[in-house]
């Protein structure tokens, strides 16, 4: 049957301005992730946190975020996505400036939970309104790529932009240079974004809490087992966060409108391509963020010094994730991220070799063969995930990978900071000088910036010895959790190349045998 539809209208001006409104905040949103890595050694300096509050500040927002990611899209539709973008908005601007303000560790813990959450009410929003902005394909498919552009410039070089606010004006300038951004929000979305609702959308708000509580549990337990706490609390928490999750999944089995579609995991394709970014960004964000205070700490770098050692492997990453795809077209994706996260491999050994003397030269060279090993992975996730489910179900998935991604480098932060933690403390007290005070004995023992800062008060002939020993403890740390991260990325490349090893090169159509056995897993439930 010939179809006489009119032509689909193509954007102008006014939408191309809207995109601008819209991937401007995403990549300030994604920013926020990393920003605060290189502002760690100062922020810990002004509000005297605890090791284990420390990591709390770094990760809650990302494992905020990625748990309410989800139910916030679907209560952009029932609100309206420009009017929760909105608001997002200005809730992340009033809390931006109250963290700037803040001298207490707890409320800051308080506040980036809080920005996590404004950011998941506004990341869904960017992404559902450009496929109401753009009806047509191709405009659409490169409006896209400039949002998912934006993200990946924001993950990148957010400590590149957190060094040079650092340098001006110091790490309360991390939070503020968000406001202007969220005003442009504000200002610009009612005049150049249209609004749309679903009326029919169904919020799972209970699904949402499940997921976040269940999260943080188990990572509350794994930071109390780092610590040395007692281990009946750290038990409870850990069997508790299980119980939390395992209620999740169940209950998404249950219901007719799953926040996440559990049962998208049947597809060897969805499984294997999120398990794997998963772990990547796992890998990657926790040695990311140990080796941003490895700079300034050990290597003596300034902020912005610092910042500017990590930018020749955030060019590298940004190189390597434009010419991803391009390699994808000639050969299969999964060999592509296998070899990507082969890469990292190498660049995590590096690292386990470093010491306090280490050159600079050598720790730059190092970064730049690890960070953008996982671009491919990046660059190829959400169009093996999109690609390999049905339409219906496509947005479902999109959202999964934009949460793996948030979840896998909050992960890392959490899981893998809190072994190098463990690992300073284990080696801290055997370095001490001999002589020093109990307090200063207790900050050192407790973490390398409260060791740094105990050794400013001391005189010379105990401060430099103890200066020493907490740079040696914090290598060993690094080199510690760079072998966890080896380790990872080993099994995130095993699981690329052998279940992805189906997925034929992008845009080649898949043999009978491929088509055959990709059908064998991808079982969906009459009706759902």
């Amino acid at each position: 049957m010939s179809r006489t539809d009119a032509p689909t209208p193509r954007a102008g001006a006014r939408q191309w301005w809207g995109l601008a409104v819209l991937v401007t905040p995403s990549t300030l949103l994604f920013m926020m992730l990393t920003i605060l890595f290189l502002a760690a050694p100062s922020l810990a300096a002004d509000l005297n946190p605890t090791s284990t509050q420390l990591l709390w500040i770094l990760d809650i927002y990302g494992f905020v975020m990625a748990g309410f990611l989800v139910a916030m899209g679907v209560l952009g539709d029932r609100v309206g996505k420009r009017m929760l973008m909105v608001i997002g908005a200005l809730v992340f601007a009033a809390v931006s400036i109250a963290a700037s303000l803040t001298t207490v560790p707890e409320l800051m813990i308080l506040w980036r939970a809080i920005l996590g959450l404004a950011a998941a009410m506004m990341i869904p929003a960017t992404l559902g309104l450009i496929f109401v902005l753009f009806a047509d394909a191709r405009q659409r498919g490169v409006a896209i790529g400039v949002w998912a552009g934006g993200i990946s410039a924001g993950v990148a070089l957010g400590p590149l932009l957190s060094g040079l606010l650092l340098e001006g004006f110091g790490w309360q300038a991390t939070f503020l240079v968000a406001v202007p951004i969220m005003v442009l929000v504000v200002i610009g979305a009612p005049l150049l974004l249209p609004e749309h609702r679903d009326p029919n959308a169904r919020i799972e708000l209970l699904s949402a809490l499940l997921l976040v509580g269940g999260l943080l549990a188990i990572i509350y337990a794994i930071k109390r087992f780092a610590a040395q706490e007692p281990a009946a609390p750290s038990i409870g928490l850990l069997l508790a966060g299980t119980l939390l999750g395992l209620w999740f999944v169940i209950r998404q089995l249950r219901t007719e409108k799953p926040l996440l579609d559990v049962r998208l995991f049947a597809n060897r394709t969805v499984s294997g391509a999120l398990a794997v970014f998963l772990l990547s960004a796992a890998a990657l964000g926790g040695v990311y963020s140990l080796f941003t205070q490895y700079l300034q700490q050990v290597q003596n770098l300034s902020p912005l010094q610092a910042g500017f050692s990590i930018l020749p492997a955030a060019a590298v990453l940004i190189v390597v994730a434009t010419l991803s795809p391009v390699l994808a077209r000639r050969f299969r994706p999964g060999n592509v991220i296998a070899l990507g996260l082969l890469t990292q491999v190498v660049g995590y050994f590096l690292f386990t070799q470093f010491d306090a003397g280490t050159g600079l030269a050598v720790v730059i060279a190092s970064f730049v063969i690890t960070y953008p090993g996982v671009a491919p992975s990046m660059a190829l996730t959400t169009d093996l995930v999109v690609s390999s489910v049905p339409p219906e179900k496509a947005g479902g998935a999109s959202g999964l990978a934009t949460t793996a991604n948030d979840l896998g480098i909050s992960l890392g932060v959490a899981v893998i900071g809190s072994v190098g933690i463990a690992a300073y403390r284990s080696r801290i007290n055997e370095l001490l000088p001999d002589g020093l005070p109990a307090e200063a004995t207790a900050a050192a023992s407790d973490s390398v910036d409260g060791a740094m800062a105990a050794a400013a008060d001391l005189p010379r002939a105990l401060g430099e010895p103890l200066v020493s020993a907490a740079q040696q403890a914090f290598t060993g740390g690094l080199n510690t959790a760079s072998m966890v991260s080896a380790a990872i990325a080993t099994v995130a490349a095993l699981i690329a190349a052998t279940r992805l090893r189906h997925v034929a090169p992008i845009g080649q159509d898949r043999g009978p045998k491929e088509a055959e056995e990709t059908a064998t897993v991808d079982l969906y439930p009459p009706g759902v």
